[in-house]
């Protein structure tokens, strides 16, 4: 596929369930405890339990964990969750996740992000098409419900507004300009998770023939429920927001965003 193919099946609903890195940690030290309960009660019981009981027992629940861990624990979840605790030990990129936010809208779930105190949120607009309830929720400032107050499906944009005051924000750049290679950060809800933070770094641009506009190419680890994260350049200001991906013939498979220039163009008109 060259720069002048259309995408094909690269937009994808934005489905996960809402299992952040602390939680699993949490899940793993219930088990952990649970486990210690039941061998000291086994202790303390009478009559021996049989060996080959256990054993029976330990045998089939390995085997009930081997069969949900691929769907779990895949290679690529466990990579970005190591990836993601890397880079939210810095405390900038720990600033950064407190602006991105859970957008849920009909069975829809998807990524926004905050762009302004007074509740604006910017997100894509096939995370919130045609869905008249919208919620909104904030790793601190919990949740809201959200109007659609500005629509943009020619280049997959939507604005929506929550009503509250003195919220963590980013800060959008002045234009989407980027050097080839370039390295940048990303913050979403890929697969079963979110509030995951990612690096990656910039590819360039490629037409899509349902597209009047260029696209960011990254290359970067995008997965489903990233639609709607912000692109941070080092200077932590978003330069683009993802919205899909798609198998370029030179580069793979790579992730398309919209360059955050379309938005301010937007406000200009």
């Amino acid at each position: 596929m060259d720069d002048n193919n259309e995408k094909s099946d690269v937009i994808d609903k934005d489905l996960y369930e809402d299992i952040d890195e602390e939680e699993l940690l949490e899940i793993f030290d219930k088990d952990r405890q649970e486990e210690k309960n039941d061998v000291d009660k086994e202790k303390k019981t009478k009559r021996p339990f049989p060996k080959w009981a256990f054993w029976l027992i330990a045998g089939s629940l390995f085997l009930n964990v081997v069969a949900i861990l691929p769907q779990t624990f895949s290679i690529p979840a466990i990579e970005f969750l190591i990836t993601s605790t890397k880079l939210s030990a810095d405390p900038t990129i720990s600033s950064y996740k407190e602006a991105v936010v859970v957008v849920e809208a009909g069975n829809s779930k998807g990524t926004g992000f905050s762009i302004a105190s007074d509740g604006m949120i910017l997100t894509n607009y096939h995370v919130i098409e045609e869905e008249d309830q919208i919620s909104i929720s904030f790793p601190e400032e919990g949740l809201f419900a959200a109007e659609v107050i500005e629509s943009y499906p020619e280049i997959d944009l939507a604005v929506l507004q929550v009503e509250a005051s003195g919220l963590p924000h980013l800060e959008l750049a002045e234009n989407g300009d980027f050097e080839v290679g370039e390295k940048i950060n990303f913050i979403g809800n890929p697969l079963r998770f979110n509030g995951i933070a990612n690096q990656g770094s910039m590819i360039g641009y490629t037409n899509l023939k349902s597209w009047d506009q260029e696209v960011m190419m990254l290359e970067a680890p995008v997965y489903r429920g990233n639609s709607g994260s912000p692109v941070l350049n080092q200077q932590g200001k978003v330069i683009g927001v993802i919205f899909a991906t798609m198998n370029h013939e030179q580069h793979g498979k790579v992730g398309l965003a919209v360059p955050i220039t379309y938005y301010k163009n937007t406000q200009k008109e």
